[in-house]
């Protein structure tokens, strides 16, 4: 049920599948949830600016039935990522939204 997804102005990013089976094990150890459930999704070339400038920036979705911890996930995830592409740190925006179970829809039910 954890989700993260990636969305950058980057045309394309080296590795993208590293980087993302990366944030897979991170999400993964962040929430205490097993790998097993987690998704991650990456868009490049989104049309984007940050703070009025087309410079490479991102932004992070992440999702969970509960077990967010958004201070100490902000650090590393940006971390994370500014290291796999060049974006720093400052352009990086992360939203975390905790998800109702009965709101989260799998293998054709819900989680609650």
């Amino acid at each position: 049920m954890p989700l993260i997804n990636v969305r950058t102005s980057l045309a394309s990013v080296d590795d993208a599948e590293v980087l993302l089976k990366q944030l897979s094990a991170l999400l993964a150890e962040q929430t205490g949830k097993p790998e097993a459930y987690v998704m991650t999704l990456m868009e490049t070339g989104v049309p984007m600016t940050f703070a009025g400038s087309t410079d490479p920036c991102a932004y992070v979705e992440v999702k969970s039935i509960g077990a967010l911890k958004p201070p100490a996930m902000t650090a590393v995830f940006s971390e994370l990522i500014s290291a796999r592409t060049g974006i720093p740190a400052n352009r990086i925006y992360i939203g975390f939204d905790d998800v109702q179970a009965s709101a989260w829809g799998w293998n054709g039910r819900t989680f609650g």
